[in-house]
Order: structure tokens, then C-alpha cells, then sequence
């Protein structure tokens, strides 16, 4: 059965059709065109589809849509834009954090609550933040170098934070 929700995506609000135990993650990427979480495992092991709802870190692959109705959702793609780039982008493009790409939006999504509510998180909390994202590549130490860059530049001041 269909259900009529409305959300909000990357501060855009959006009516969709759907049935209420649809999985986010498809909203996101089939019907929103949101590509940029991921489909990892779906049994929220990887954190490949991980997103934030009102700023809370959320395993989009197993969270249905009928309970978000009027949430704020955002995504990866709402993190910046071409030629602004979120002080987390900068800083994984700086210290070459990614290498084949797959786990990096929801290493993002985790490492921006995080830095959200702790603008100075110690190297251990940064590890507890991301513990749930999997990088199969072994990109950590860069991953973790990154979002002591990126907490660093928030906390000058020199990045806006979006």
C-alpha cells in the first residue's frame, strides 16, 4: 500500500509516494536521485548507506520511510557543492582518504555528527565515531587523519561547516 510522505532532503522538501516499509535508501537513490549513499550489506554492518536524520547518524538501508515523515534528511550530497566543498570533503580529497570510494559517504555522514557535536573530538573519539563504517581498502589512517584536518579548519573558522 502507498503511503503519501513528506521529507526533507538536503533542505529540499519533497512529497513522495511510496510504501511506508520502503527501505530510505531506496527513496533516496530511485526516487529522490540521491546516489550518493551506498548499498553495502543492508543488515547495518558497513555503514556504506549511512545518512543523518535531524543530525543523528542513520542506516538508511534498513530504516523504513514511513518513519521519517517530516524529518530532515541529510546526505552526501548535501554536505557541498563543486567549488565548495565541506571542510570534510577538502580535508579526505588533502589527505588522499579514499581509495576505491565505496565506504566515503557514510564515513563523511559519521564524521560530520560527529564534528557536529564534538568540534574537538580526540583521536579515540574520532575511532568510535567511524567504528561502525567499513573500509575494505584500508584507508583508515587517512579516513582518521582527515577528520582531525577537517575538525581543525571547522574550528578556525576557515570552513563555513554547512
Amino acid at each position: 500500500m502507498s503511503k503519501h510522505l513528506t521529507m526533507t532532503v538536503n533542505g529540499h522538501v519533497h512529497e513522495i509516494d511510496t510504501a511506508g516499509t520502503t527501505p530510505l535508501l531506496d527513496v533516496l537513490r530511485n526516487h529522490l536521485g540521491q546516489k550518493g549513499s551506498r548499498y553495502g550489506c543492508g543488515l547495518e554492518q558497513c555503514g556504506a548507506c549511512m545518512v543523518l536524520v535531524d543530525g543523528e547518524t542513520v542506516y538508511s538501508c534498513s530504516r523504513e520511510a514511513g518513519s521519517l515523515q517530516g524529518r530532515s534528511i541529510l546526505t552526501v550530497e548535501g554536505l557541498g557543492a563543486p567549488g565548495a566543498l565541506h571542510p570534510l570533503q577538502q580535508a579526505f580529497l588533502d589527505e588522499q582518504a579514499g581509495q576505491c570510494g565505496y565506504c566515503l559517504s557514510g564515513m563523511l555522514m559519521a564524521a560530520k555528527a560527529l564534528l557536529d557535536r564534538n568540534p574537538s573530538p580526540t583521536r579515540a573519539e574520532i575511532v568510535e565515531a567511524l567504528d561502525p563504517n567499513v573500509c575494505r581498502c584500508g584507508s583508515h589512517p587517512r579516513i582518521l587523519r582527515a577528520v582531525a584536518r577537517a575538525a581543525a579548519v571547522l574550528r578556525s573558522g576557515a570552513g563555513d561547516g554547512h
